[in-house]
């Protein structure tokens, strides 16, 4: 496939990916429109994007102006918040987004790929069996129910002339977030849960790779999107203590795990569709 010199690319919601693809794509010399919900963000987007929108998914008028004269749209929400926050605010985020963009797009001709970044928790628990692409959804819990329904939404915008792509992430590091620091706070700990559950991963240079790969080669469909190493979380934050000289964490098997997904997610599809992982082994 022939890459266009420059395509207009329009980027809902910039956090720690969203802002990552669009200096990447920037750097291509692509014309990046990026959005934010918050006016004190502007100055630092305008640094990665050409356009910066501020915008928030429920505004169906912004949506429709901020997707015009598009060739690609990704959508990479997360709730605004500093702490957890309920199903509903999750719902208030990603539905009506889903919902405003899947109309726009009706009335529009220009956008050829919509990538939306899900996550690879929308399988829950499947006692450890491995999964790809083709399970089902978990309807018990209320946060993937919210998910996988926000991606039901824009794949049924699939048309011809529209290709459209959910990239089903695995836990996202890298710079500033860095499995190390982060997993080095819960030393000595007791948490919940056996630590058995194997963690799913993906460093944040393969998260903006994988969308750039996709809108280069108009993906279509679903696409789990983790690396290569299949560590329970007992067996990393142990190495992550032990590495630091650190007491290990003490996890209590007669309490029910704080984590959701209990799979063994494939990556095989989008491997078979040319992507080659960048870091595919390294964690910390």
């Amino acid at each position: 496939m022939v890459e266009k010199v420059c395509e207009n690319v329009a980027i809902i919601g910039c956090g720690y990916v969203g802002r990552a693809v669009a200096c990447h794509l920037q750097k291509q010399g692509h014309f990046v429109t990026a959005t934010t919900t918050r006016k004190e963000r502007v100055t630092e987007l305008e640094e990665v994007a050409a356009q910066v929108v501020i915008m928030t998914g429920n505004d169906a008028k912004a949506v429709k102006s901020v997707v015009q004269n598009q060739d690609t749209c990704l959508v990479s929400l997360a709730p605004i918040s500093t702490r957890q926050v309920d199903a509903e605010v999750y719902r208030e985020t990603y539905i009506p987004t889903a919902e405003n963009l899947v109309a726009a797009l009706k009335e529009n001709s220009s956008v050829k790929q919509l990538i939306y970044l899900s996550s690879c928790s929308v399988y829950g628990n499947k006692n450890g069996e491995w999964v790809d692409e083709t399970f089902g959804v978990d309807t018990d819990n209320e946060y993937n129910q919210v998910l996988g329904e926000a991606e039901q939404i824009l794949l049924s915008s699939v048309r011809e002339d529209l290709s459209v792509c959910i990239l089903r992430l695995g836990g996202i590091y890298g710079p500033g977030r860095e499995l190390m620091k982060r997993l080095s706070r819960l030393a000595g700990k007791r948490l919940p849960g056996s630590g058995e559950n194997v963690g799913f991963w993906i460093h944040l240079d393969d998260s903006v790779r994988a969308v750039d790969f996709a809108r280069q080669h108009r993906f279509n469909g679903i696409y789990n999107l983790v690396n290569d190493l299949r560590w329970t979380y007992r067996e990393l934050c142990d190495y992550v203590c032990d590495k630091q000289g650190l007491e290990r964490i003490v996890w209590d098997a007669s309490q029910p795990s704080f984590r959701p997904l209990n799979a063994q997610i494939s990556n095989r599809k989008i491997k078979a569709a040319g992507y080659t992982l960048i870091h595919p082994q390294t964690i910390v």
